[in-house]
């Protein structure tokens, strides 16, 4: 593998290896630009993987300490986990369900299609879906997702059956399998999906998409990408002119380094992205990196999020086959009759017994819980999944006394729900047990918002500096050499699994950069 000297200026730095980071480095890398990856985690194989949510989750969740406040479920239930994201090369995209869904049209026009919503910090994205739309096609194409470019959809389980009857039952037409980046049958050589059930963790086939083993090799292969694991950044920093210079990280022994850049795509996510920016404050940005206008952190969103489980009089077996091949998409539309603004995806989730018991009521106890894991095998589940407003108060900011190993302060994540976020939850509650109850379930359970797997906003997309903290490439308005390459870019959150469009935008980023590069401009 390539080592690049430390001293070398020339190189670009990718801060982060999952959906964004990962595909940003490889991309450069395959267009001949020098280009080292910077992961805060291991790197875990195919091999490696454990197919136990508990062990798994040991293996490759990001556990660093973290801070929550606010009014959200989840300051209450999970106060040191507010997020559920991964420490590992290939980032998130190592533990993830494989949704890949565009965003319609109206999302990218969200304070236009929804005007003013009170207490909404509402803005429309600087790019349209006709902007977006060509590399929404390279996304699919490169991550096999499947109804899209002739892949078929993958087969239905149990869990998909029983969810697809009460769905049509009720009235509903858009129901199908998904569009999931899992090979539904051998593709770029990787096999199709083996449907062993359980599967949100590390993919042992490597049929599920991830950038551990779909794009980074290829990128390795070219002598142009070089990984280092276990390298977690501390800050990044800049020039007289305000131009970043080089990224200080440290190893897993504590060893400080220092690798200098041309260019700096920054990739840790919505939660660590703002952190680092925070904590690269100097005496030119006081209040942090790119930072003048106050809107690093700020706008965090995690989207409307619930589950609905149904219990019935015989065995589902929801486990078995692919975790989240189901969808249900009617209540996706923007309609305000509903009582809310935008709209949300209802899709199959079956979770393992003992994250079941984790989940389904976090600090519940007696019959109700009890009878409920008694009822497992008989048990079908979905996720809700819908756009949350984003609030200027709902932030990532440093925390004013906890610090990390390396004495930099930690993330304080906080967040409280908008009403409009609430009335869509409910709405959705009602829905979800409605499809259950046309096909005969016996008991329905509504259960509260678990650590945030959709992470988004914090730098977000806008046309204005003032408005926002990048341009529609992702450019730090303030700095020419500064990219964030991530979901916290996104100017509002869509009701759609957002790395279909993290990998859309970063694929377009890439080339932008490399274009800029050519042409001497950074």
């Amino acid at each position: 593998m390539v080592k690049f000297s430390k001293d070398d200026s020339s190189v670009v730095v990718v801060i982060g290896s999952g959906a964004g980071g990962g595909v940003v480095g490889t991309d450069l890398a395959l267009k001949g630009i020098k280009t080292v990856i910077l992961e805060a985690g291991k790197r875990h194989e195919t091999e490696d993987f454990i197919n136990d949510e508990w062990d798994s989750f040991s293996q490759l969740a990001w556990s660093d300490q973290r801070m929550t406040s606010g009014s959200w479920r989840v300051a209450k239930d999970f106060a040191q986990l507010p997020a559920w994201i991964v420490k590992s090369v290939g980032g998130s995209t190592t533990h993830w369900a494989g949704a890949s869904l565009r965003f319609q049209k109206h999302e990218f026009k969200a304070k236009t299609t929804y005007g003013n919503v009170q207490g909404a910090n509402l803005l429309d994205w600087p790019i349209s879906l006709k902007e977006l739309e060509p590399f929404y096609a390279k996304a699919e194409d490169r991550m096999g997702v499947t109804r899209t470019n002739g892949i078929k959809g993958l087969p239905g389980n149990n869990n998909f059956k029983v969810f697809e009857k009460g769905a049509k039952a009720i009235g509903y037409k858009e129901v199908h399998t998904g569009q999931m980046a899992i090979n539904s049958e051998e593709r770029d050589g990787r096999p199709g999906c083996q449907q062993v059930g359980f599967c949100f963790q590390g993919c042992k086939f490597g049929a599920k998409w991830s950038t551990l083993y779909a794009e980074i090799p290829k990128g390795e292969e070219t002598g142009k990408l070089e990984v280092r694991p276990e390298s977690y950044v501390l800050r990044i920093e800049h020039d007289k002119t305000g131009k970043v210079t080089a990224v200080v990280y440290a190893d897993k022994d504590g060893k400080t380094h220092k690798q200098k850049a041309r260019v700096v795509c920054l990739a840790g996510n919505s939660i660590e992205s703002p952190r680092i920016l925070l904590n690269s404050h100097s005496s030119m940005f006081p209040d942090g990196l790119g930072n003048s206008y106050g809107h690093v952190g700020r706008n965090y969103m995690r989207h409307m999020t619930g589950s609905v489980y149904g219990i019935f009089d015989k065995p589902v077996k929801m486990w078995r086959g692919t975790t989240m091949a189901g969808i249900i998409k009617d209540e996706a539309k923007h309609n305000t009759k509903r009582g809310f603004v935008g709209g949300y995806e209802m899709e199959t989730l079956s979770l393992g017994l003992p994250f079941m018991a984790a989940f389904l009521n976090p600090g519940a106890w007696g019959r109700s819980f009890t009878t409920a894991l008694d009822s497992y095998e008989n048990m079908a589940g979905m996720w809700l999944v819908g756009e949350d407003m984003p609030q200027e108060t709902n932030r990532v900011s440093l925390h004013s006394t906890a610090k990390d190993a390396h004495g930099l302060p930690v993330a304080n994540v906080h967040f409280d729900d908008h009403p409009n976020d609430i009335a869509m939850r409910e709405h959705a509650y009602k829905q979800g047990s409605a499809v259950y109850d046309a096909v005969g379930a016996v008991r329905t359970i509504p259960t509260p918002p678990y650590p945030s797997t959709h992470n988004l906003g914090t730098n977000r997309m806008s046309e204005k500096d003032r408005d926002g903290v990048v341009n529609k490439w992702g450019r730090s308005h303030e700095i020419p050499n500064l990219f964030i390459s991530d979901g916290s870019v996104f100017t509002t959150g869509g009701c759609e699994n957002p790395t279909l469009t993290i990998v859309a935008l970063a694929t377009r980023q890439a080339e932008y950069i490399a274009d800029q590069m050519n042409k001497g401009n950074i």
